[in-house]
């Protein structure tokens, strides 16, 4: 059997959700991910430091019994939002960044940023103490059309407001397009990228063609396969600039198979077979550790995690379709091809 032993992975960006759902979703990042940076964006979003306290909190009531996953909070970022309460957070050691959301860009994002001159004192001063500003990256012009939309906000917003924001680390959130690769790697050391998983494997195609399949809609939405290939390009590089974050986004499948549909795939359950399987194809297993377990925890100034994990390549893994919740089921990520590693128990 094929072994590969690498530092347990973090999560530099996920979603947890809240109370049944939360519930159910935090075993199953908690089962291979030592860490995770989690997603403000609840109903009403964690925007003080007591918020994200208590947030925390109940993430760590609903681990199960011995396990050592730590929550890494984040800010919502809003136009009221206070510098003084900011720098707490970052000194708390509970807060790690602070999440731009450009108002209606995503799932629970009306409370995010509108005019970016009502939020420059606080991107001033976390610049000065130096955390992290993590962006969702497009704009939300209904003019703009959706496949453009990340190419438009590096240009017209990103760029702007580094250049007037000296110092300040970045990092793209799910970059999705070839132009978030080449403006990411040159950006310098301040700025960094997160790639999902499913960003990886699917590209626009996947979600429209031959009927639409919601469970691969997400935001920012996949790209043509020029974009895909790009990013696993990136990914695999093994640059210190890139990084796992998987935006896992769980919703209930009556939320997903709906004449709306919520945007996010469910990514936590086999996140890490899905990997294994990209870098081998991309001949890169060697530099899985660095972009699942090393790169994140270096851009965010945490130490290596100790812990390991060992993959193993064998018969293909039989894993769940659906993830049972009080919420409602919760469709599993299907790649579309089998999944021969799996992380061993």
């Amino acid at each position: 059997m094929t072994t590969l032993t690498i530092r347990r992975p973090d999560d530099m960006h996920l979603h947890l959700r809240d109370g049944a759902m939360l519930a159910a979703m935090a075993p199953e990042s908690a089962r291979h991910f030592a860490r995770a940076i989690i997603m403000p964006n609840l109903v009403p979003p964690v925007v003080t430091l007591a918020d994200a306290a208590a947030y925390r909190d109940r993430i760590l009531a609903a681990l199960p019994e011995g396990s050592a996953f730590q929550p890494l909070m984040t800010l919502y970022l809003t136009e009221g939002t206070d510098p003084a309460d900011v720098a707490a957070a970052h000194a708390s050691g509970i807060v790690r960044a602070v999440k731009l959301y450009p108002a209606g860009a995503t799932t629970n994002s009306h409370s995010g940023v509108r005019d970016f001159g009502r939020v420059q004192p606080v991107l001033d001063h976390m610049a000065e103490i130096g955390l992290p500003l993590c962006v969702h990256g497009e704009v939300t012009d209904p003019s703009v059309d959706i496949f453009d939309r990340e190419a438009v906000f590096i240009d017209t917003v990103l760029d702007p407001l580094r250049r007037r924001t000296p110092g300040l680390r970045v990092v793209m959130e799910h970059i999705t397009t070839r132009e978030g690769v080449a403006y990411a790697r040159a950006g310098g050391p301040d700025l960094a990228a997160t790639i999902t998983t499913h960003h990886l494997v699917i590209n626009r195609n996947h979600i429209l063609a031959g009927g639409i399949r919601p469970h691969y809609y997400c935001l920012p939405v996949a790209k043509r396969e020029v974009h895909r290939l790009a990013l696993r390009e990136a990914a695999t590089s093994g640059e210190a600039r890139f990084f796992l974050g998987t935006d896992s986004a769980p919703h209930p499948d009556a939320l997903k198979e709906h004449p709306c549909g919520c945007a996010g795939c469910f990514t936590a359950t086999n996140t890490m077979s899905i990997l294994a399987q990209v870098f081998e194809d991309e001949g890169a297993l060697d530099r899985l550790e660095a972009f699942t377990g090393l790169n994140g925890a270096i851009f965010y100034g945490l130490p290596p995690n100790a812990g390991m994990i060992t993959l193993a390549k064998g018969d293909a893994a039989a894993y769940p379709l659906k993830i049972d919740t009080d919420a409602g089921p919760v469709t599993v990520f299907d790649p579309g091809f089998p999944l021969h590693w799996q992380v061993q128990a």
